[in-house]
């Protein structure tokens, strides 16, 4: 099946990003996926606005912006003026999920809500018709390379079978995990927007491992 692939940078080289950003632009990618932690959402420490701001200066690919951090909406107007197309939070971080989605709409980005694995995916299908995407975390949040949670496919399945029965285009999107062994897994069962960090960067041969991927996609 068709799925956008939208790779995450935290598992590129930073001291050669221009150049793995170039790559991905061969390979035909068009989103990437930029994890934004605050260390207290989440024990560890990403990048910033900043950063993004300056590898915007770099590419013109998509910017898919998730936010890890504690009262997301405090934060929205410096991701979308750094350069983010679409902005997720989690719905764990914030009582106030409708206003945090409006406010990234107001800045003219899509927007999109999360849930963590021990978080029930019902918490996000309530918001399905006010958001462009929504992301299923298949592992816990902070941290790459971490083993699929089996526990996710079902969540998958139940978010497609939702925004199907409700005619919504929604983007269902997967993070964590999806690799060469799981993507037929989570393609399966409806994820349409699939996040990959050491499937798409590992061996520095970044236009290969996209095509793998790609490959793999296609034999659903």
């Amino acid at each position: 099946m068709e799925y956008i692939l939208s790779p995450s940078l935290l598992a590129c080289d930073f001291s050669d990003i221009e150049q793995e950003l170039q790559q991905l632009k061969e390979a035909g990618v068009e989103w990437v996926h930029l994890d934004v932690m605050d260390g207290h959402f989440v024990e560890n420490i990403s990048f910033g606005a900043p950063v993004i701001r300056s590898i915007r200066k770099k590419t013109d690919l998509f910017f898919d912006v998730h936010l890890m951090v504690v009262e997301p909406g405090r934060f929205i107007k410096q991701f979308a003026e750094a350069g983010a197309n679409l902005i997720s939070f989690h719905v764990e971080a914030t009582d106030q999920v409708t206003e945090t989605i409006d406010k990234i709409h107001s800045f003219g980005c899509k927007a999109g809500v999360v849930c963590s694995p021990d978080t029930d995916v019902e918490e996000i299908l309530r918001y399905a018709d006010q958001v462009e995407l929504l992301l299923i975390m298949c592992v816990q949040p902070g941290f790459g390379a971490q083993t699929y949670l089996e526990q996710s496919t079902a969540k998958i399945a139940r978010a497609r079978q939702y925004l199907t029965a409700n005619g919504l285009s929604t983007y269902l999107e997967v993070d964590g995990g999806v690799n060469m062994s799981t993507l037929k897994t989570v393609l399966k069962a409806g994820a349409d927007v699939i996040v990959a960090g050491n499937a798409a960067f590992s061996g520095g041969n970044i236009v290969a491992n996209v095509e793998a991927l790609r490959k793999a996609g296609e034999k659903e």
